[in-house]
């Protein structure tokens, strides 16, 4: 089991729950180290002063702030003054319905499991999970984890209790600050979208997802360890726009409706020399796959 990150109460009212707090993410990523390519041994990184050339250690940093063109420096009393309070629970706030709660505030999973197995622990925990589950419901609260005050939704999710950090609203681009497109497209080109999107779409399994990269780049580790020949493929160019936005709509939606994938090519060689493009054969039997599953409802 992954080990707790941070240990306390989930309250509500005059309810605490004693809980332990773990990530629900793995890092599943490959971390290099770097080397000196000469001569294949660590590099180290140092804090040099700009002025004296000298390295400084930890103690002589400071910290500082620009301001209206000015530097202001805060020493590690001050920025100390302005830490929260380091409590020992998560305090609800309020409950919400789960769908009110827009995705784009969500940050990082965690899963809240009971802290200990006594009888008393075990029947508060089950109990708000079972409420929480039953409502569809999300609690929004707040905690302390290290030196931050974190903005929480606490969930029912497969049998366990599942805390999101999510940012506070003005952590949040504004909509307006954002390009959005030119003119409103054709009720002919809307139609032909909206058909496209009827023939993608699926039941939402996160196995159909893999990380290719990653995949990828083990298959070029594993080569080196054999001192294989690594293939580094060609650059891609960039797509150009498409000059005639119904066409490409209506040839998308032929291909779909073919069972075959509108944007297979040629199959190339990634950096293993791998053919890519693999994954055309297989989205077009999906896509015939799925077809056969409507028809059948």
């Amino acid at each position: 089991m992954a080990r707790p990150l941070w240990s306390g109460s989930l309250s509500f009212g005059l309810v605490n729950v004693p809980v332990q707090l773990v990530s629900a993410a793995r890092d599943l990523d490959y971390h290099f180290h770097q080397l000196h390519e000469k001569d294949k041994v660590p590099i180290e990184q140092r804090r040099f002063c700009t002025k004296e050339d000298e390295e400084v250690s930890w103690e002589e940093v400071a910290h500082s702030y620009d301001l209206d063109g000015k530097q202001v420096v805060v020493t590690d009393e001050e920025l100390a003054s302005v830490q929260p309070r380091k409590t020992r629970t998560i305090d609800i706030e309020a409950f919400v319905d789960l769908a009110e709660v827009d995705p784009i505030y969500f940050d990082h999973p965690y899963f809240l499991i009971p802290a200990g197995d006594s009888e008393g622990t075990l029947r508060a925990y089950r109990l708000l999970l079972e409420v929480m589950d039953k409502q569809e419901r999300a609690a929004l609260g707040r905690f302390v984890m290290r030196t931050r005050e974190y903005l929480v939704a606490v969930r029912a999710r497969d049998g366990a209790l599942a805390l999101t950090t999510m940012l506070f609203h003005d952590e949040v681009r504004p909509p307006k600050d954002v390009p959005t497109g030119g003119k409103k497209p054709s009720k002919k080109q809307l139609d032909n979208a909206v058909a496209i999107v009827e023939e993608l779409s699926n039941d939402w399994d996160p196995e159909a997802y893999t990380d290719c990269y990653r995949e990828r780049l083990g298959r070029v580790i594993e080569a080196k360890r054999r001192r294989k020949t690594i293939h580094v493929p060609k650059a891609e160019k960039e797509p150009d726009p498409v000059p005639d936005l119904m066409a490409a709509l209506e040839a998308t939606l032929d291909r779909l409706r073919q069972g075959e994938d509108p944007r297979a090519e040629e199959p190339d060689n990634d950096a293993d020399g791998k053919a890519r493009g693999a994954g055309s054969k297989k989205a077009g039997q999906r896509s015939r796959a799925k077809r056969k599953t409507k028809s059948a409802r």
